[in-house]
C-alpha cells in the first residue's frame, strides 16, 4: 500500500513541535572548541549546516570538520551551505585540521566537505592527505569521512577512501522520487553505486536520510532495501529542518514514534546499526558507529 504524504496546514507547518527543542551552545568546552576552530581558520559543518546538535557536540569537545572550503558547487534545496564558485583550495588545510584534532584530544573525528565539481579529482587528494595527517599526529583517533558524490569518478572515490579511515559515509539525503527536487545535480542510482563500490573496497559504510520532505513510509522502506542491497552497514534518519525561506519547506514533522518504527524496520532489513530520531544528523553519536 502506497502512503500519501501528509501535508499539514500552513500554521501547523510553521509551528515546530516540542520534541525539536535544543539547548543553546554554552559552557567552557564549547568555548574551547570555538577558539580552536577560529584559531586554525577551520570550517565545520556544525556551523555551515546549522546543525541543531552543535551545542551538545561542541560542549562534549567534538566537532565535524568541513574541508575544501565552505562554498559548494551544488545547489541542493535542503542545504544551508553557501553555493557558488569556490576559491582555490588550501593545501595546508590537512595539517591544520590534524593539529586541531590533536589539541582537542578527539577520540573520534568526523570529516566532511563541500562538493568540488570543478576539480578534476573532486578534491580527493586533499581528502587523502587530511586523513593521513590526522592518523600521523593522533594515531589512536578513529575517523569517519562523510564524502560527497564523485559523479562517477571512481578513481577519485578510491583515493578518498584508501587513507585508513574506519567509516566511510555518503548520504542519500532523500528517497528516489524526490531526488530531482532535493538534489538536482545528483542521481539516486549513482549514490547507491558509490556506496556499493565503497563496500566492495572493504570499508564500513554509512548513509543518512532526512525525513519530512514529502516522502511516504513505503518510499523510506524501499530506500532502506536499496541501501542494504548495495552493502550499507549504518543508517541515520533525522527530521529535515528548513534553513531559510529560500530552501525546501518542511512538509511534515515526523513524530518520534515513527522514527522508532523506522529504526526497527531498518534492523529487520539487515542494517547493523540505525540511529533514528528527530534531532539525529549524520555525525550524531558517530563514535558509536566505528565497531558495529
Amino acid at each position: 500500500m502506497i502512503e500519501l504524504p501528509v501535508i499539514p496546514s500552513e500554521q501547523q507547518r510553521k509551528k515546530r513541535p516540542d520534541w525539536l527543542r535544543v539547548k543553546l551552545p554554552i559552557g567552557p568546552e564549547y568555548a574551547k572548541v570555538r577558539k580552536l576552530v577560529d584559531t586554525y581558520k577551520l570550517h565545520t559543518i556544525c556551523e555551515s549546516g546549522n546543525c541543531p546538535n552543535m551545542g551538545e557536540c561542541w560542549g562534549a569537545g567534538t566537532a565535524t570538520f568541513m574541508i575544501l572550503g565552505n562554498v559548494c558547487t551544488r545547489s541542493c534545496t535542503f542545504c544551508a551551505v553557501a553555493t557558488g564558485r569556490p576559491n582555490e583550495y588550501d593545501t595546508d588545510e590537512p595539517r591544520r585540521v590534524a593539529e586541531a584534532i590533536l589539541l582537542m584530544k578527539v577520540k573520534h573525528a568526523v570529516i566532511t566537505s563541500v562538493n568540488r565539481d570543478e576539480l578534476k579529482d573532486r578534491g580527493a587528494e586533499i581528502w587523502y592527505q587530511t586523513v593521513k595527517a590526522v592518523k600521523e599526529v593522533s594515531p589512536t583517533t578513529t575517523i569517519e569521512t562523510l564524502i560527497p558524490d564523485t559523479k562517477g569518478n571512481w578513481e577519485a572515490l578510491t583515493r578518498m577512501i584508501e587513507a585508513g579511515q574506519e567509516v566511510v559515509s555518503h548520504n542519500m539525503e532523500t528517497v528516489e522520487r524526490l531526488y530531482r527536487r532535493v538534489r538536482p545535480q545528483a542521481r539516486y542510482e549513482r549514490s547507491l553505486e558509490q556506496i556499493r563500490r565503497t563496500k566492495e573496497f572493504g570499508q564500513r559504510t554509512k548513509s543518512g536520510i532526512m525525513l519530512g520532505l514529502g516522502e511516504t513510509a513505503d518510499e523510506v522502506l524501499k530506500a532502506m532495501d536499496d541501501l542494504v542491497e548495495n552493502g550499507l552497514d549504518i543508517l541515520t534518519l533525522g527530521q529535515y529542518l528548513q534553513p531559510t525561506k529560500m530552501h525546501h519547506e518542511v512538509i511534515e514533522w515526523i513524530h518520534p514514534e515513527k522514527f522508532a518504527m523506522y529504526r526497527e524496520e531498518g534492523l529487520k532489513r539487515g542494517l547493523k546499526y540505525v540511529e533514528s530520531g528527530p534531532l539525529v544528523r549524520s555525525s550524531y553519536h558517530a563514535e558509536r558507529h566505528v565497531n558495529v
